[in-house]
């Protein structure tokens, strides 16, 4: 697992997650230029499309992460007293100097480094100073789906009409080109260490190194005695959900794409049978991703839009015409 994928001049650090999700992109957009030149389209549309939506998915993205994975006050204390907030952590992971290939300073999880101090009464670990802005630092990692989709679907289709482009022929685009997107983010997520499925002992179990977030998670649950301790075996969803997207991809793509019926059905698809794959995945995931009622906030979201895709479908299916009457 490598959080950090690369460094420049020994100075600048790419996290790998933020590497991969941009890297998605740009294949998408790639993908989806192609598209446009092949059908006859402006494909300097679709590459401007493309920017606008990597930046509107991840404001979307970050910003539902902030108001629904469950750290919206941690973000307010973080900004009005850092004493209420707590990381649960061991206090030489406390106290350490930052390390650029720690899961604790990269990925998906917050690290503490020389900026916290550690409360001997309560055990815990809390920020030394404040900072209004660690909302916004999305490079650390914390980024929705859902948020990022929804984020980048309102910019696309503002774009769209300003250029007069066929709204549902780049819908349908993005239907397979946001799909594959979402086949490199989720192997960045990997990488990361974050988005980590439940325990399993058997054959498909990984095992993250100390440090990450699985690790952090299950000496929260007290099945480790020390984050710095491999993680036990887990579910590596991340793979999973990355072949899920390949395989949406490729099915919209090659089979269904040369058999559609009116402009949307792609998309509309897309939108099913992400959600579909989706609500099952999250079953056996085991981070924090905040939830009400048994179900995750993607879940939910997740029904919320298959009930919008099976409304699109009724509205852009053509309708059969009626049969004539027999004299």
């Amino acid at each position: 697992m490598h959080p950090q994928l690369y460094r420049l001049f020994n100075e600048i650090s790419f996290p790998s997650y933020f590497v991969l999700l941009v890297s998605g992109f740009m294949f998408a957009t790639a993908i989806g230029a192609l598209w446009a030149r092949r059908i006859g389209r402006d494909p300097d549309v679709i590459i401007d499309l493309g920017l606008a939506m990597l930046l509107a998915g991840v404001a979307g993205g970050r910003i539902a992460h902030v108001f629904f994975d469950g750290y919206f006050w941690d973000y307010v204390h973080v900004c009005t007293n850092p004493s209420l907030v707590d990381w649960h952590i061991t206090r030489d992971a406390c106290l350490r100097p930052p390390d650029p290939a720690s899961w604790l300073d990269f990925g998906c999880s917050q690290g503490a480094g020389p900026r916290a101090v550690w409360d001997e009464v309560t055990k815990v670990c809390h920020p030394a100073q404040t900072n209004c802005f660690a909302w916004a630092e999305f490079w650390a990692g914390g980024l929705t789906y859902y948020g990022g989709f929804i984020g980048a679907s309102i910019a696309a289709w503002f774009l769209l009409k300003r250029d007069r482009f066929p709204f549902w022929k780049a819908a349908d685009m993005a239907g397979f080109a946001v799909a594959t997107g979402l086949g490199f983010g989720r192997m960045g997520c990997l990488l990361a260490g974050c988005c980590f499925g439940l325990r399993n002992d058997g054959p498909l179990g990984l095992k993250f190194p100390g440090g990450s977030p699985a690790s952090e998670s299950q000496f929260k649950l007290h099945l480790l005695s020390s984050m710095k301790e491999p993680s036990l075996p887990v579910i590596p969803i991340q793979i999973a959900e990355s072949a899920a997207s390949f395989a949406i991809a490729a099915f919209l793509l090659i089979w269904l794409h040369p058999r559609k019926r009116y402009d949307g059905q792609l998309f509309v698809s897309f939108m099913i049978l992400y959600a579909v794959a989706r609500f099952i995945l999250e079953f056996f995931r085991a981070d924090d991703r905040g939830g009400f009622a048994s179900l995750s906030t993607s879940q939910w979201i997740g029904l919320g839009l298959v009930a919008v895709a099976v409304a699109l479908h009724r509205r852009l299916a053509p309708r059969p015409l009626p049969a004539k009457a027999v004299p």
